[in-house]
């Protein structure tokens, strides 16, 4: 009799803890993705915020055609990149063509100084911040919930239940990892 309460108990105990563990992960995959949708909240902001910005710069520099197509190409690839690393390297992408944008546009003072260009670019400056500071609580949660899935006790919960890798929001290229400058 004793035997059989002592087997129950810790099965219950185990039980308890699978429970727990399991909750736990649960949590930290749910930041994860909370904090991706931060992530896509940001960049759809972005992406929204280019086609004024090219509009805007064509009105001074209507024969910087190349530029033009190479900003809206990148955008369009942003927009269509599904995925954690399909979405760096097409943001990636936006960004180079991005500078180049800006480096047209320092060899127009009346565009430096339009109202409108100046109001885009403050958005822009803002909305690169919300992505760099998003960037890192997503990365900030998916190391949290990686942790957690590797580590024991719980990597035997995570096994069991599936739940998978995350992978980081990184960038690549040390020269894009500062956000685009738009001062003049």
């Amino acid at each position: 009799m004793i035997p059989g309460l002592i087997a129950l108990g810790v099965l219950v105990v185990l039980i308890l803890a699978i429970v727990a563990i399991y909750n736990r992960l649960v949590r930290l995959r749910n930041r994860v993705e909370e904090s991706w949708a931060q992530i896509d909240v940001q960049l759809r902001r972005r992406h929204d915020l280019i086609p004024n910005l090219v509009e805007t710069v064509k009105g001074y520099a209507a024969h910087e055609k190349g530029v033009f197509e190479e900003v809206t190409r990148a955008r369009a690839a942003a927009v269509a990149a599904g995925g954690v690393q399909e979405q760096a390297q097409a943001e990636l992408g936006l960004t180079r063509a991005l500078r180049s944008l800006f480096a047209v546009a320092e060899a127009y003072p009346d565009l430096q100084a339009s109202p409108n260009f100046l109001e885009l670019q403050e958005e822009l400056t803002a909305t690169e911040d919300r992505i760099s500071s998003a960037r890192q609580f997503y990365n900030g949660a998916v190391r949290s919930y990686d942790d957690a899935r590797e580590t024991f006790p719980s990597n035997i919960v995570a096994g069991m239940f599936n739940f998978e890798e995350r992978e980081y929001f990184e960038v690549d290229d040390p020269e894009i990892r500062d956000p685009v400058k738009v001062e003049f």
